[in-house]
C-alpha cells in the first residue's frame, strides 16, 4: 500500500471509485496524518450511517443533503460544512446531486486498499 499520494492531483487524471449506488469518490491527496477526498452523489444516493476513529471535516461544494451526525439531523447546501468527531455515528441522503470534500485525520487507510 502506498503511504503518500503523488504531489499533484489533476482531476481529469484521477480515477473515480464507485463506493455505493450513486456514490463515487476520488482520493485527492494524503499522507499518514491527513487525507482529502472528493465524493460525488447522485440524487437519492445514501451515505449509510457509519462511524470511524478519524476526525472528519467536510465542505459542501454543491447539491443539497440531509445529514445526520449523532442525534442531530440538518439539511445542508453548497457553502456549508460540518465536523464529525471520532467514533460518532453519521451519514447522509442526497436531496439534490452534489459534491462533498471530505478531510480525514489520520488518513483513511481503508480507502487505500
Amino acid at each position: 500500500m502506498k503511504t503518500t499520494s503523488d504531489v499533484w492531483q489533476i482531476e481529469r487524471e484521477m480515477p473515480w471509485e464507485t463506493v455505493g449506488e450513486g456514490v463515487r469518490r476520488q482520493i485527492m491527496g494524503y499522507d499518514k496524518d491527513l487525507m482529502l477526498v472528493k465524493v460525488n452523489f447522485d440524487k437519492g444516493a445514501v451515505g449509510s450511517l457509519h462511524a470511524h476513529p478519524h476526525s472528519q471535516a467536510t465542505y459542501v461544494v454543491s447539491g443539497r443533503f440531509e445529514l445526520t451526525i449523532g442525534d442531530e439531523k440538518r439539511e445542508i447546501t453548497a457553502g456549508d460544512g460540518y465536523y464529525v468527531a471520532p467514533d460518532v455515528l453519521h451519514g447522509c441522503v442526497c436531496l439534490e446531486p452534489g459534491i462533498l470534500i471530505d478531510t480525514f485525520s489520520p488518513a483513511r487507510e481503508d480507502f487505500l486498499k
